[in-house]
């Protein structure tokens, strides 16, 4: 790594520390103000609660930050003319921006893998906090698709993984042919264990004379294979969020029941691909700047860069809301508009600058 490499990346990551710290400090702080009075009065709940709600203002303000804080970074080389001067003894811009580029890239992919744990479940986690439900998490009244059966499931405990009141239906050629019932069931080894389950079957050629229900019992029935707690406590919940491994678990899974799996798409596509906007757009503010400080237009340079940035992410923020929804297929409301963008700005860029990126 070069001189000049390590001298722009320890002001670009010393900015992005400040500018993170109180971007955090501000979401964070005024979400505790305002939730105050329905926080339970526990310590420990209070404190997972800022937690939780620093991980998930995160997502959001991480991202912002890395631009903000090239921002501040291009204005201090400006001002002090050190920009000139790197440019002036022969450095490309290229070796400018690239480092921070490559860091700020790093710096996503790292938030994208947190948001495949189970910290992609904060905003739920600090939710179930403020309506005093963080110990008593469950679910009522399910009903899934699964293949030919079609579940209805009275009480779901997703932490605990297990479920209670299982009502479970075999359809063929339109017609119920078995029923299963049973009190409870358990989630192991990426399957369901029905327990103590009633089984009634009917018959296919229904007559006066011999037709009765076959009625059997198992003590454990295995169902639903694949079919997580999790996801099922998700996946009818318009206002459920997914990690990133669950949501792609849920896609495979349900893809195959033709189920509509458009806010897990938008969910998906939402946390993999919207935060490397900042990329083109770090590029675009670089090019936008000036190597001079005597022909530096600061308030106008700032208000781009921030102004910018969030209008940027706002019509992001737009489109995946609308896909969440199901008014715009999420291929067309953020895919699409995320290609465009990485190839858009480099034609802005190369109209307007030359071809020296």
């Amino acid at each position: 790594m070069s001189i000049l490499t390590q001298y722009i990346l320890k002001k670009y990551f010393l900015n992005f520390i400040i500018v993170l710290i109180s971007l955090e400090l501000f979401f964070v702080g005024i979400d505790f103000l305002q939730n105050f009075k329905d926080i339970p009065p526990s310590a420990n709940l209070q404190l997972l609660y800022l937690l939780y709600n620093s991980f998930f203002t995160l997502t959001l303000t991480l991202p912002l930050s890395l631009v903000f804080a090239w921002v501040l970074t291009l204005v201090i080389l400006i001002k002090n003319n050190e920009l000139v001067a790197f440019l002036s003894l022969g450095v490309k811009s290229r070796s400018i921006y690239a480092p921070v580029l490559i860091s700020s890239f790093v710096l996503v992919v790292v938030l994208i893998g947190l948001q495949a744990t189970p910290l992609a479940y904060s905003y739920e986690q600090k939710s179930k906090i403020v309506h005093n439900e963080y110990f008593t998490n469950s679910k009522t009244d399910i009903f899934v698709k699964y293949n030919e059966y079609f579940v209805y499931i009275k009480k779901l405990y997703p932490l605990e993984t297990r479920a209670e009141g299982i009502h479970i239906f075999k359809i063929q050629d339109n017609d119920i042919i078995e029923s299963i019932t049973a009190p409870k069931a358990y989630f192991q080894n990426n399957r369901w264990y029905v327990v103590n389950a009633k089984i009634v079957k009917k018959p296919h050629n229904i007559s006066w004379d011999d037709s009765k229900l076959e009625v059997s019992y198992e003590k454990f029935l295995h169902i639903l294979e694949g079919f997580k707690p999790k996801i099922l406590d998700n996946v009818y919940d318009s206002k459920s969020s997914y990690s990133i491994i669950d949501a792609i678990y849920a896609l495979l899974l349900l893809g195959e029941q033709d189920v509509n799996t458009d806010k897990i798409r938008s969910s998906l596509y939402y946390q993999v691909l919207v935060p490397f906007f900042i990329l083109p757009m770090m590029i675009l503010i670089y090019k936008n700047s000036s190597i001079s400080s005597r022909f530096f237009n600061l308030s106008k340079f700032t208000s781009f860069g921030i102004f910018g940035t969030l209008a940027v992410w706002g019509v992001f923020f737009m489109l995946h809301k609308l896909a969440h929804g199901g008014v715009i297929l999420s291929e067309l409301a953020i895919l699409l508009p995320i290609v465009l963008w990485f190839i858009i700005v480099p034609i802005i860029i190369k109209k307007s600058f030359g071809n020296n990126l």
